[in-house]
């Protein structure tokens, strides 16, 4: 085979045979490629929240700078930043949150309102991989000592446990997900028309998508079992305690597979809302990112085959610009995002008649004391 494509056998050299077949290379290798595809689903996962919160009218007093800013974490920070950046703002207006800014509802549910110290988690855990251009050897090679030892540096357990806290982690995304496509189906939640489709009784909407949806959640339930808590004893209780990093890393890149369908089924649902919503438009980032899934699947008038429409918004999900580098809905708000940032534009605080202040607080005592001494008089 190799003659046949031109190609010469690789001679070995001392110890790279074991280095091709040691299991840590293999949990390492399959690990990077999971650390790179949660980063790029979780900062997606954020647009794509706050696309659904808009179509949920939810508020964005949530968001607030000061809220996040009493905890010491810079992944909260940076999610609730991203937010306001797509979201409502003197910068940005969006007609939809303005149609419902004098509305009753105190507060929404945690989906929404509890989304950034839930996913905030995930973007403060960094996991570095330092196991990447270590050395993996069984035996150490002091060459100023003259000297060989034999050491444990190759055991897979450090990795093993960073993949399992990450299937942990990214899995909430989708868990969260899940939880806000059955408020966008549910038009006891949504005040949308049920499963996003009109003519329900002919029509099933995105109903079997978000059973689809939650069919994955429940799978990656089982897969989120740590598998560096086992191990079994092989080649003649030499190798006594592994690290069963192989299955976590396997199972990691599972997890996050089930978490980018999920997003994308979230996705489709969220633009099918922002249709009962029109002549209403969002804010510019979240209609570009509209306009971008409008692109590759059209409205969902009446029943047909879903599947394909699921294929293309994952895509846009996992697919790289070429010429960018980026994900494509990530290309689409990180300009707006970076904007925001650039320009250090003052955060919108805008008033809500269920929002509850010290100074309304004090103006209220004062104008009691005025009429108590008014009557007085």
């Amino acid at each position: 085979v190799l003659e046949a494509h031109g190609l010469k056998p690789i001679t070995l050299k001392p110890k790279e045979g074991l280095a091709l077949i040691n299991g840590t290379q293999m949990i390492t290798s399959l690990g990077c490629e999971a650390v790179e595809r949660a980063g790029a689903i979780a900062r997606q996962a954020d647009i794509i929240a706050a696309l659904t919160l808009e179509v949920l009218k939810g508020t964005t007093r949530a968001f607030d700078t000061d809220i996040h800013a009493v905890r010491p974490h810079r992944g909260q920070a940076e999610v609730a930043f991203r937010f306001r950046s797509l979201l409502d703002s003197d910068h940005h207006p969006s007609e939809i949150a303005e149609s419902h800014r004098f509305c009753d509802r105190v507060q929404d549910a945690y989906t929404m309102r509890c989304y950034i110290p839930i996913t905030g988690k995930y973007h403060s855990c960094k996991l570095y991989f330092t196991h990447v251009g270590l050395n993996f050897s069984l035996k150490m090679v002091f060459a100023e000592r003259e000297e060989t030892i034999s050491g444990g540096n190759f055991h897979g357990e450090y990795p093993a446990k960073a993949l399992d806290y990450l299937a942990i982690g990214v899995h909430e995304l989708a868990a969260i997900s899940e939880r806000r496509i059955e408020r966008l189906c549910n038009p006891s939640l949504s005040e949308l028309p049920a499963f996003l489709v009109t003519e329900g009784g002919l029509n099933s909407g995105f109903m079997i998508a978000h059973c689809t949806a939650a069919a994955l959640v429940s799978e990656n339930k089982a897969l989120c079992h740590p598998s560096s808590v086992d191990s079994l004893s092989t080649s003649a209780a030499t190798e006594d305690h592994v690290s069963m990093g192989g299955w976590a890393a396997r199972k990691a890149l599972r997890v996050i597979e089930h978490v980018e369908q999920v997003l994308a089924i979230e996705l489709l649902a969220a633009c099918q809302g922002i249709e009962f919503l029109r002549p209403l438009r969002t804010t510019t980032p979240l209609e570009k990112v509209y306009d971008l899934v409008r692109s590759v699947v059209r409205p969902w008038i009446k029943d047909r085959f879903m599947a394909p429409d699921i294929e293309a918004a994952h895509r846009l999900l996992v697919e790289q610009k070429a010429s960018a580098g980026f994900w494509l809905v990530w290309e689409v708000a990180k300009p707006y995002i970076e904007k925001y940032r650039r320009e250090h534009i003052p955060e919108s605080r805008p008033i809500s008649p269920t929002a509850f202040s010290l100074g309304s607080l004090r103006m209220s005592a004062d104008d009691s004391h005025d009429h108590r001494h008014q009557n007085e008089l």
